[in-house]
């Protein structure tokens, strides 16, 4: 597998999104990181990896629609029902913590899934085995240049 220094975007986000990925940033500087979707399973994850499913957002709001009336006027009234229940304020922090996780993505410009970051500086794109990808990093790290 390639590995690849990590290319940022280069459109600025707006002033929310910058303090919401800057706190995103701070928690998760360095160490091992890990991006897929429900499709691409990654084997072999240290404890201390972050994994991100970048598909996690859609299956939530899939979940939360999941049994609403196909007529819109009572849809959106059940669904405001239970947006006033006790439990709505764990989804939103649910719905937070995922979209942090594709905002980070976005940040580190990942291009293709599975992903394995390192210190927020390499990237190895296609390896599901994530001991695997650390392993190729490691022996491109010792390398002379």
């Amino acid at each position: 597998m390639p590995i690849t220094t990590l290319r940022r975007p280069s459109v600025l986000p707006s002033r929310l999104c910058v303090a919401v990925l800057l706190a995103w940033c701070s928690a998760v500087s360095a160490g091992v990181e890990v991006f897929t979707i429900a499709g691409e399973p990654v084997i072999n994850v240290p404890d201390s990896s972050a994994v991100v499913e970048l598909d996690a957002p859609a299956r939530l709001d899939a979940r939360i629609s999941q049994g609403l009336p196909a007529d819109p006027e009572r849809a959106q009234r059940v669904l405001q029902s239970h947006m006033s229940g006790p439990e709505w304020q764990a989804t939103l922090r649910r719905y937070g913590k995922l979209y942090r996780g594709i905002a980070r993505a976005w940040v580190l410009g990942i291009e293709k899934v599975p992903a394995v970051v390192v210190d927020s500086r390499y990237v190895v794109y296609g390896e599901p085995d994530v001991q695997a990808a650390l392993r190729e990093i490691e022996r491109m790290e010792v390398r002379p240049q």
